[in-house]
């Protein structure tokens, strides 16, 4: 059996903010927008190219076991791109407040900025080249 990682819960006060900095800045793409049961909004957005879609909503938390994680509480969100270089400046023309990118080692996937979202949710984009070929499973193997 395969599983895949499809959505991740990214917790925000402030639901259009963060629709509109997801959507403006980073230009994800926004999938659903509504009403799922009496009393929760649901928004899941879609960064271009990815399989996983992040999801923003208010009042979801409670519905599931476990705490409600706060605002600005989730770090090491990490988006991949094959050239770190054209997405700083797709990013920064966007508005974005991105760090420069700054390459740890040699080796490809090891070139990463950083940014966080209006509450303070920690995000890194890592370059990895061989994808711009690719794909990941191929990339990595069995």
């Amino acid at each position: 059996m395969e599983y895949t990682l499809e959505v991740i819960g990214v917790p925000v006060s402030d639901l259009d903010r963060a629709k509109e900095f997801y959507e403006s800045k980073c230009g994800f793409h926004v999938d659903l927008d509504g009403d799922v049961m009496p009393g929760v909004r649901l928004i899941q957005l879609t960064p271009p190219g990815s399989g996983c879609s992040i999801m923003l909503s208010i009042g979801i938390w409670e519905t599931s076991p476990g705490p409600t994680p706060e605002p600005g509480s989730l770090q090491g969100l990490q988006l991949c791109v094959p050239d770190i270089k054209q997405a700083h400046a797709e990013l920064t023309a966007r508005g974005l407040d991105v760090s420069e990118p700054v390459q740890y080692a040699e080796q490809d996937g090891a070139t990463f900025m950083y940014f966080t979202d209006p509450d303070g949710n920690g995000w890194s984009v890592q370059e990895y080249r061989v994808r711009a070929g690719t794909p990941l499973r191929e990339a990595i193997g069995p």
